[in-house]
């Protein structure tokens, strides 16, 4: 079977390599053409994945014809350029798609397989993969398991047992919009986590912001016609705790360096891959004011990235608003 990836970043990389071990003819997409035989020709990239060689047998091209046809055809590229990309393999009629991009589009609102089927049609069969899985941790071996989620439960089926392995497990859901929702919105609460990081505080702090983190996806995520028990699993919880305590996570590293007082733009100037949360977080917010969903931490978040309080001031003003009920969502799903 030929599996085509579009995007060469460090998790398009890490699932070409992922499913060449399972011996599955691979092709890796990347739009730059000197990016794409920089790495066709050395087989590694330093910058993003240090010291990890790429099979010789995985091709990368920056040619999109050279994709098809394909079995099985994997979106691996940044959030707000799935629909763009979507667009231009469109005409290669591609018939089963699976999304590994964890983020919201801006000024749609909406989440990557509802993009995809816009734009791909809707005889397109797709999944979502998501779930904690930091690259390299994956690429060295480390026991990781993961969530694939589908509408449709035989293809969810499906692409679960093309990827997994032994170590690397799979399991499979039918809430592809909580899979979606988690996998996207636990990136702003990384960047939360961080800035806990870069203000020098401890684990009482981080543990704090990432259970009522998590309220607030939930909160939205139900509004938003999710399942509630798919935040507790592999897509919310899991990839939610990883995300905020990894030191390899570009979405807890742009909040420490937020943390530690410094502006948005010097730091993603700094870093060579997309920290999805920085959008998302934008999303959220509209979402949650369009939706009636109240997401205080997410606000302070966006804020905090926009440049548009101190962060000891978000602080304050988290921390002394007016005293809640912990648990309220389960029985008034709309927020308070």
């Amino acid at each position: 079977m030929k599996m085509a990836i579009l995007g060469a970043g460090s998790w398009g990389i890490t699932l070409g390599i992922l499913l060449h071990r399972k011996d599955y003819n691979v092709i890796l997409y990347e739009h730059r053409e000197e990016k794409a035989e920089y790495l066709e020709r050395r087989r590694e990239d330093p910058g993003r994945l240090p010291g990890v060689r790429i099979p010789d047998e995985v091709h990368i091209t920056s040619r999109l014809s050279e994709l098809f046809p394909a079995d099985f055809l994997i979106f691996a590229v940044p959030s707000q350029t799935v629909r763009e990309v979507a667009r231009k393999v469109r005409d290669f009629k591609p018939s089963k798609v699976i999304s590994a991009v964890k983020g919201i589009e801006l000024g749609s609102l909406k989440r990557m397989s509802e993009v995809l089927g816009e734009e791909l049609g809707e005889d397109v069969r797709i999944a979502a993969l998501s779930g904690p899985s930091i690259a390299v941790e994956v690429l060295r071996g480390d026991p990781t398991s993961v969530v694939v989620a589908s509408e449709d439960a035989e293809y969810a089926k499906e692409v679960q047992l093309l990827f997994h392995s032994g170590r690397f497990r799979v399991y499979r859901s039918t809430d592809i919009v909580g899979v979606e929702l988690g996998g996207a919105f636990k990136n702003i609460i990384a960047i939360g986590a961080g800035a806990v990081d870069g203000m020098g505080f401890g684990v009482n702090s981080k543990g704090a912001l990432i259970t009522r983190g998590l309220a607030e996806i939930m909160r939205l995520g139900v509004k938003m016609g999710a399942d509630p028990l798919t935040f507790s699993g592999l897509a919310g919880v899991g990839d939610l705790i990883t995300t905020c305590f990894s030191k390899n996570s570009r979405n807890r590293h742009v909040g420490e360096e937020l943390g530690r007082g410094r502006k948005i733009d010097e730091i993603l100037a700094e870093i060579s891959s997309v920290a999805e949360g920085v959008k998302t977080a934008e999303a959220a917010c509209i979402l949650s004011e369009k939706l009636g969903v109240e997401m205080p931490l997410t606000h302070a978040i966006r804020n905090l990235i926009a440049g548009e309080m101190d962060r000891y001031e978000l602080l304050r003003g988290l921390m002394e608003r007016e005293p809640k009920e912990e648990i309220y969502w389960t029985t008034r799903r709309e927020g308070p």
